[in-house]
């Protein structure tokens, strides 16, 4: 047991939320989640204040989610939280680390410049280049920036006709005018999340869809499932979160006929796949690497 405050950044009330705040106060005595949205930052006086906390009086703080949904006000959010680090906090996974992962472009870029098999992908404002891009596809998924669990995701066919994919592509270009597409790819109704903790591997789970969605995620209807992976698939997963400098992360990975390839690496990491998926319970793992580096 020991006496350090530890906080976690979150969502109250939500199951991972809620269980790594269980997992830290078994082992330091002190509970503190924290919704961001309730934060308030005066930088007169230095003070991160969470109701009646001063988060930048802490030890340590954990961002389990930062948001419940993405946009570019969860960038403005991790700024708050930079405060806290320059004051001394120790922040899990730093926040510069998360800043280049919020962003999904940010996330591609630096995984295309390390060399990661990635999904055919292009980016553009125009249209007429998106239109090009789905026909030389054959099939394109088009990605919010900001999201997570395939939300606003759109799915478009080169054999739809070229009149009704612009009608399709103007509709996503007007609350998306940066416009992320990337390639379908063929993953039999299963992708992988491969869990890292302080950039070593803690096992992978398996995401399987039960019904006719393109997609595999859980809020689509996908269930978890065990899955063992070989050393190359490990290493590569390995170098793929590497850049990023985490301290939970998972690697989501599709298997195609073509070898594998990385869609993204997560800013913070799921817990519930890596328990029913995996048997692992990364909220108590985390939670002890943690306080090892917050005593260190």
């Amino acid at each position: 047991m020991t006496d350090l405050k530890i906080g976690v950044i979150g969502i109250p009330g939500k199951w991972s939320t809620e269980v790594l705040a269980d997992a830290l106060e078994q082992k330091t005595r002190f509970r503190c989640v924290v919704d961001m949205a309730d934060v308030a930052l005066d930088l007169e006086t230095r003070a991160l204040m969470a109701g009646e906390t001063d988060l930048c009086q802490l030890d340590g703080l954990v961002i389990k989610k930062i948001s419940q949904d993405y946009s570019p006000a969860t960038l403005d959010r991790l700024e708050m939280l930079r405060v806290a680090e320059a004051s001394g906090v120790k922040v899990f996974s730093p926040t510069n680390s998360i800043l280049g992962l919020v962003n999904r472009l940010s996330c591609t870029v630096t995984l295309s410049n390390a060399g990661i098999p990635m999904p055919a992908t292009c980016v553009t404002e125009s249209t007429e280049q998106a239109l090009s891009a789905v026909l030389r596809f054959g099939g394109a998924v088009f990605k919010p920036l900001f999201s997570t669990k395939a939300r606003g995701m759109t799915l478009m066919a080169a054999n739809e006709g070229e009149a009704t994919l612009r009608q399709k592509i103007e509709a996503f270009r007007a609350g998306n005018p940066v416009m992320y597409l990337q390639q379908k790819v063929n993953l039999s109704g299963r992708d992988l999340g491969m869990v890292f903790l302080g950039g070593n591997y803690l096992g992978t789970y398996a995401r399987v869809a039960q019904t006719d969605s393109w997609n595999t995620t859980i809020l689509h209807g996908g269930k978890y499932e065990p899955f063992e992976p070989d050393a190359e698939l490990i290493e590569l997963a390995r170098r793929a979160q590497a850049p990023f400098n985490l301290d939970f992360t998972t690697v989501d990975v599709g298997l195609t006929d073509n070898g594998p390839i990385i869609f993204e690496v997560s800013a913070f990491g799921g817990f519930k796949g890596a328990l029913e998926g995996a048997s692992i319970d990364a909220a108590t793992l985390y939670a002890d690497h943690v306080i090892e580096k917050v005593r260190a």
